[in-house]
């Protein structure tokens, strides 16, 4: 009886820092529970099963893992004789941290570059039209910090590529499921 206790505990605490670490991918606790649940009972689960295993109401229920779908965390399957919808974890969590972050990072980058290439367009156009030296050192120190920043972005994007092709995984050790 003690042995079951464990298990249960050591398997909730595992379930619940997923539910707080759940921001990350920008969806609440709850939802992370869903998925905490999902990959512990390692089996295809009705929203009714998940509803009372997690003793949330099924319209949570149903949004927490319409947002999952959404996420790529969760498939949908069917199972032969089986009425209702069944769901369970993608079990491919190095595709999730790629498919979630990179998305994220490339459209930050993206965002960032453009901005800074327009404004060291206008930092240049600045320099070259202004008779203020005042004005031209800081417009100077300010296309050098741009130029900083943009080596940095196209680094980064080399990163996001490294993830997206999956050649991270030759740099690093990994285990698939």
């Amino acid at each position: 009886m003690h042995n079951e206790g464990l298990v249960a505990q050591a398997r909730e605490r595992v379930i619940e820092s997923v539910a707080r670490n759940m921001h990350l991918y920008g969806v609440s606790p709850s939802i992370g529970r869903i998925y905490g649940t999902l990959y512990f009972e390692n089996r295809p689960m009705t929203l009714d099963e998940l509803k009372e295993e997690l003793e949330m109401s099924k319209t949570s229920m149903s949004t927490g893992v319409r947002t999952l779908l959404e996420l790529n965390m969760v498939e949908k399957v069917w199972r032969k004789g089986e009425r209702k919808d069944l769901y369970q974890v993608k079990n491919d969590w190095y595709q999730n941290f790629i498919d979630r972050f990179t998305t994220q990072w490339r459209k930050g980058t993206q965002m960032n570059l453009d901005a800074s290439v327009k404004s060291m367009r206008d930092l240049q156009a600045a320099i070259a039209d202004t008779d203020d030296e005042e004005t031209a050192q800081r417009a100077k120190d300010h296309l050098e910090r741009i130029t900083y920043a943009i080596e940095y972005y196209n680094w980064l994007n080399q990163v996001i590529d490294l993830f997206e092709s999956r050649k991270i995984f030759d740099l690093t050790e990994h285990k698939e499921e």
